[in-house]
């Protein structure tokens, strides 16, 4: 990063007053394109919900035959089912906007002679920013001072060879939405927001388009083929009811009771609902989510791929040691002033950037500031340069003073430095094996070197310099702490590791080992897997952990093999080398803090303080919602089943009371499912066990045919209770306001009862009640409030056309709903044991 000494002093940027004018003229740093949605929108498309129009054809229907009580009930209905829906829908919305708010990157710009940090949104026409490698640019402007800095504008131009530029050559403009590939700049900002090249083109690359998940999919198909049946079930009933009762205002009601019944409305709510909140709870944790259906794919994790630097290790890139190859001596931290080592640290100094903002080069220039007492850096000036490039890379530069006198110097991967030094092959095998011994120790290391040049004809690449070499620096980068206990974790949860890194298979083994990771075989180097066949990067990637010396194209390469695989591939990183491979994963994941802004854009989700243990906390929300969204659907499909075949039985059967239930018992119904399937369910913590257990394969439908069947099995035999809570008050002379309290009585029995039940299908619901939710006591004891003023107060009994039930009664109807869900405690039990 850019601090204020290193700053031109001419360079002071806007000061406060400028700033206001400034802002008034030309506003924020935003396109207009995107428009919130206001709370009247919202509230549109609820109302165009099928169950809210079910729901006012039913209110217009009694209005026209002046039932007026009932009429307004209905609209009380709608009003509730409308506010419940808003509520979440709202929750959602906020949710989602604060991700946004936190997924804005941030931008660095002089104001008043400070380099400051500010949101994106905030930067002004005038403002001075300042960009470096890895960074997106945020605006248009010109730039007044740069570094080494080249600019990829492939967002624009569909030009992918990065572009050079500085403040003297003709082309001094960079534009909002392209990407620093090397050095730094500080541009003068002349556009922002629409006015931008960008903008007027119309499309933001930082717009990643919302892809619809798997499991979305599935439930949109579901949804649909319900409405369907629906529609068709509506129209027989309709139709039959009429032949029977040739009165087409009550056979209409019954088919649109029925039709209110079949409708799972609450299935797609449930899921925004689980999505945006577990997003919401994750960023409150320090993960940033980038879109919602990527909590869902998280509890899939099979495999993750970390990049070693700055992932497993700090990055933080201390120097331990310096071989100076002349004295054929190394140094420890304690002796990095002896003299044999000043042409060694100097020249790894002049080799990196002027303004560093690599670890390792900051680390050079702090060793040359400590140890050299003639700091030369005011006096030359870099006049050509060669940057990182090669396979393994380096890069030179060249630098003047101001009576000519040179300097050549070169860093990069200690075999690209032995390949072009004039050394014998005897003396690169013995500085081969001293290599060796580093990276066993876990260490970094660069090779320097030093060239002469006369004259400007200088040679096209810097491998054809004549070097002479210098020595190594070492570097260490520990393993964060902690970071065994987390690939532990993530070893528990089935979920396997591969390490692919940029740096040596040495180094790489040394820090895996101390890192925890599991290794049997040996590393394979980048430049090995770029010209293998799917089929053997498959087979590769099944029996390797290490992929080492790895670039972008092979990082992708070996993302793109696990995908192939069927691995539902998390990949770690943080580097600008680490963005197409981040981009390809299914989960793409920056680190926030030490994260280039291109790998924050890449990726989908970023953790905000480097701490890898949060991945393991993202995994396991993925996996708690994932499960939750499946009890919350088969309770959803259990209950639906009995409300429709009690609507729709006691019809075609003939029996005595053939309309047992009317739109309002319905609607009542409805209105106590809707909050338990998508506001309770959403709070159920995590089952036991639950990281210890396979992650599950994406490919499987949100329902296999089992859990499909047992959803089904309960809601037959709640049927059955209910029914035969109906046929029991009837053989007992029960008239039809005492069997529909019996039949209503039991069936909101059995729900309470189901929904306890169905907190875990495996284990008991006595080991359920340790799992703390404050909103089922809740939401359980409002139900039973309402059923009792319903069953009890004259004014509502006659509303619902039930009447108040004995004790023996209540007993009964508590009875028959517990036998009719509790065998399923047997189920599990049984299940346990095996």
């Amino acid at each position: 990063m850019m601090t204020s000494h290193n700053i031109p002093k001419h360079l002071t940027g806007l000061s406060e007053e400028e700033l206001k004018i400034s802002r008034n003229k030309f506003g924020f740093n935003q396109t207009d394109a995107v428009k919130k949605s206001a709370w009247y929108t919202m509230l549109l498309d609820i109302l165009k919900e099928p169950m809210l129009l079910l729901l006012i054809a039913v209110a217009g229907i009694y209005l026209l035959v002046g039932n007026y009580s009932e009429a307004i009930f209905m609209l009380g209905a709608i009003i509730a089912v409308s506010g419940i829906s808003f509520y979440q829908d709202n929750r959602s919305k906020m949710a989602l906007e604060a991700l946004e708010k936190l997924n804005e990157p941030l931008s660095t710009v002089i104001r008043n002679s400070r380099v400051i940090q500010i949101p994106t949104h905030e930067i002004a026409v005038g403002d001075l920013c300042i960009i470096e490698e890895g960074k997106m640019i945020n605006a248009d402007g010109e730039i007044v001072h740069s570094n080494d800095f080249s600019v990829n504008e492939a967002s624009l131009t569909g030009e992918s060879l990065s572009v050079f530029k500085n403040q003297d050559s003709e082309d001094r403009k960079v534009y909002s939405g392209t990407l620093v590939v090397s050095g730094l700049a500080v541009f003068k900002v002349e556009k922002i927001g629409s006015e931008t090249k960008l903008g007027e083109i119309g499309l933001s690359i930082l717009n990643i388009k919302e892809e619809h998940s798997p499991l979305q999919i599935q439930i949109t198909k579901f949804v649909k083929w319900m409405a369907v049946v629906g529609i068709v079930v509506f129209l027989m009933v309709w139709a039959y009811s009429y032949w029977q009762s040739q009165n087409i205002i009550e056979s209409l009601l019954v088919g649109l009771t029925l039709a209110m019944s079949i409708l799972p409305e609450e299935i797609p709510v449930a899921f925004t609902t689980f999505m945006a909140l577990g997003a919401w709870k994750l960023m409150r944790e320090g993960v940033i989510i980038k879109r919602s259906s990527v909590v869902e794919t998280l509890g899939s994790t099979t495999v993750i791929c970390a990049d070693k630097t700055g992932t497993i290790t700090e990055n933080s890139m201390q120097p331990k040691t310096l071989f100076d190859y002349k004295s054929n001596q190394v140094f420890d931290e304690a002796h990095f002033d002896a003299t044999e080592l000043s042409e060694l640290i100097q020249f790894a100094m002049w080799s990196s950037e002027p303004v560093p903002f690599d670890p390792m080069e900051k680390a050079i220039h702090q060793v040359y500031e400590q140890t050299q007492t003639d700091d030369q850096r005011k006096n030359f000036k870099m006049f050509h340069e060669y940057p990182l490039d090669g396979k393994p890379p380096m890069m030179t530069h060249l630098f003047e003073n101001h009576t000519g006198e040179r300097i050549i110097a070169a860093k990069g991967a200690p075999e690209a430095i032995l390949a072009v030094s004039n050394l014998s092959e005897t003396e690169k095998e013995i500085l081969r094996r001293r290599i060796q011994d580093f990276g066993k120790q876990g260490y970094r290391v660069l090779g320097v070197a030093k060239s002469n040049f006369e004259g400007t004809d200088f040679p096209v690449k810097q491998q054809d310099f004549n070097f002479e070499f210098l020595g190594f620096t070492v570097f260490y980068d520990p393993p964060k702490k902690d970071i065994q206990q987390i690939f532990q974790k993530i070893y528990d949860a089935g979920i396997k590791v591969k390490v692919i890194t940029g740096d040596n298979a040495d180094t790489t083994n040394a820090i895996a080992q101390q890192a925890g990771i599991i290794n049997h075989t040996p590393a394979v180097n980048g430049a090995e897997i770029i010209d293998h066949t799917e089929a053997e990067l498959i087979e590769l990637s099944r029996k390797t952990t290490l992929f080492t010396r790895m670039f972008p194209e092979a990082k992708l390469a070996m993302v793109n093999a696990f995908k192939q695989d069927g691995e539902v591939v998390a990949m770690l990183g943080d580097g600008v080398n680490d963005a197409p491979a981040l981009k390809a994963a299914h989960i793409g994941v920056a680190m926030g803090s030490k994260g280039t802004e291109i790998a924050k854009a890449a990726a989908s989700l970023v953790i905000t303080n480097d701490d890898l243990g949060k991945l393991i906390t993202g995994i396991a929300a993925g996996r708690r919602i994932y499960a939750n969204i499946k009890k919350a659907i088969q309770y959803i499909i259990s209950i639906h089943i009995p409300i429709i075949l009690t609507v729709s039985l006691p019809l075609f059967l003939g029996w005595i009371y053939p309309h047992i239930f009317k739109p309002v018992h319905v609607i009542f119904l409805e209105l106590i499912m809707g909050p338990t399937c998508s506001i309770v369910y959403e709070n159920e913590p995590m089952e036991k066990n639950t990281m210890q257990r396979k992650p599950r394969k994406m490919i499987e439908t949100f329902l296999n045919w089992k859990e499909l069947s047992i959803s089904i099995i309960q809601g037959l035999l709640i049927t059955v209770g209910v029914l035969f809570a109906y046929q029991l008050t009837v053989q007992n002379g029960g008239n039809e306001v005492t069997t529909r309290a019996m039949v209503f009585t039991t069936l909101i029995f059995a729900n309470i009862l189901l929904s306890l039940v169905n907190r875990s299908f495996v284990y008991s619901v006595f080991d359920s009640f340790k799992y703390k939710n404050n909103l089922f006591p809740i939401v359980i004891g409002a139900t039973l409030i309402l059923l009792l003023a319903i069953l009890y107060i004259p004014v509502f009994a006659n509303f619902f056309h039930v009447t108040g039930l004995n004790i023996q009664e209540l007993g009964t109807a508590f009875l028959i709903a517990a036998t009719s869900v509790l065998w399923f405690e047997v189920y599990k039990w049984i299940k346990r044991k095996r």
